[in-house]
């Protein structure tokens, strides 16, 4: 038990899925896991174990933004053993070439924080994702026909009021999405020796302010839920 995670040793599968709200992860377990069972509640903060297509498997949500991950992500590497972190969550599309109908795979994130360097003695970190990791979501996103789209993210501290100079800087450098959360998970992830990936969809285009319809986003929520589950038991 952990000030932030009340449950007990061995609750927690070695691969966690986390969303950022914890009805998220409610919904996933009830909808996709067999024998469920939540192990912790702390602030309302879900956290569920159950099996998926016979396999233990757990979520875990996480909350919003960079210190909210960074917490949960650290507790259950060091706290419960966890080896494995899968980020579902939804995003800003940047990139004009972003179809909001795929799911985006984040083979990297820059960030706005100063967190990476608080970790990394001053410097910038390369925060991308576990190469197994993103090799096995790559593999299932062929083979089972999901709509996915790789490429590189951005984490920045602020939903709103984002400095004017921000977006431009991300279409000229090719980002697709602006999120909240993924380069301090890869970053833990590294510093702790344990595997992550972030899976976004997106919600909004960051830059037209257009948004899917309620349809379209809970089918590529359904397709994100789906490539994050088959991708945590994926062996070749």
């Amino acid at each position: 038990m952990t000030p932030h995670i009340n449950a007990n040793p061995g609750d927690f599968a070695e691969t966690v899925i986390m969303p950022g709200d914890p009805l998220r992860a409610q919904y996933i377990a009830e909808t996709y896991l067999t024998d469920a069972k939540r192990v912790c509640d702390t602030r309302n903060m879900f956290g569920f174990t159950g099996y998926y297509r016979g396999k233990p498997l757990s979520l875990m949500a996480h909350g919003m933004g960079i210190p909210s991950v960074s917490i949960y992500a650290h507790e259950l590497i060091n706290e419960f053993g966890v080896k494995k972190l899968i980020r579902i969550g939804t995003c800003g599309a940047v990139d004009s070439t972003v179809d909001m109908s795929n799911v985006i795979v984040a083979t990297g994130a820059g960030t706005s924080s100063s967190a990476n360097r608080d970790r990394f003695g001053g410097y910038d970190f390369a925060a991308v994702p576990d190469f197994d990791l993103l090799r096995r979501c790559w593999t299932v996103s062929q083979h089972r026909q999901l709509p996915a789209q790789f490429g590189n993210t951005f984490t920045n501290d602020l939903l709103y009021d984002k400095p004017e100079g921000m977006l431009p800087a991300l279409k000229k450098m090719n980002i697709l999405a602006v999120e909240m959360e993924t380069s301090a998970l890869y970053t833990i992830a590294a510093q702790y020796r344990a595997k992550a990936l972030s899976l976004l969809t997106a919600c909004v285009n960051s830059i037209t302010g257009e948004e899917p319809s309620a349809e379209q986003l809970q089918k590529t929520l359904d397709n994100m839920f789906e490539l994050a589950l088959e991708t945590a038991i994926f062996s070749d």
